[in-house]
């Protein structure tokens, strides 16, 4: 008994939301495509405002403005086409019905949107006397010991042992490289063992301790 009651309920029901979604569709349709193109200018109407945001919400269709300030896109009769921009006021313009031809044309200028934020004290202390308690109470480091520590001899050789190659020790190297090659190919290669420089050097190298070993 109770199907039988809803059924008809229901079909009726199903019927009207048929009937009323083919409707607005058909209205859909029937609307006019208009062709909105125009220029944004700044409040003063003296440059352009590239980027700005040109779209009809909900409905997926959108662009942005050129260098130029310039934009175009087509859009429907009765569309709200919103005009947004970061720091700029934003605008709506709704397209008339019943427009007599294809295209409109906008100049349209955006006005800076100006926030004034309230004034924020930062205090991490509820009152000044707390808070110069605090300092008096800080213990602060000599900048000078730091600098000494940093300019110590031992400092200073761990730093030159650990720095990379110069450009001019790079290219000394190189063309210490260039002329060794260079006599292995034009010439044979000396013998130290026969150079009395170098045996000079080896000898105060000696007198100096620096084969002595290292603990």
């Amino acid at each position: 008994m109770k199907n039988s009651i809803l059924l008809p309920f229901l079909s009726l029901l199903f019927v009207g939301f048929l009937f009323s979604f083919s409707s607005v569709h058909a209205q859909e349709r029937e609307r006019k495509v208009i062709q909105l193109s125009g220029v944004i200018l700044n409040a003063d109407s003296t440059d352009a405002v590239p980027g700005v945001n040109v779209y009809v919400p909900k409905k997926g269709r959108g662009t942005s403005s050129g260098r130029f300030g310039y934009f175009s896109m087509p859009v429907l009769e009765g569309d709200s086409i919103v005009f947004s921009f970061i720091g700029l006021k934003r605008q709506t313009f709704k397209v008339p019905d019943n427009v007599e031809n294809d295209r409109i044309s906008l100049i349209l200028t955006m006005e800076v949107d100006e926030i004034a934020l309230a004034e924020v004290e930062v205090m991490p202390y509820p009152t000044e006397e707390e808070f110069k308690k605090a300092v008096l109470a800080m213990n602060v480091v000599d900048p000078m010991s730091i600098s000494r520590a940093n300019m110590s001899p031992e400092m200073l050789l761990r730093w030159a042992e650990s720095m990379p190659a110069s450009g001019n020790e790079n290219f000394r190297y190189f063309q210490q490289g260039v002329m060794q090659q260079n006599q292995d190919i034009y010439g044979p290669r000396p013998l130290r063992l026969l150079d009395p420089f170098a045996w000079a050097q080896f000898i105060r190298s000696i007198k100096r301790g620096d084969l002595k070993s290292r603990d």
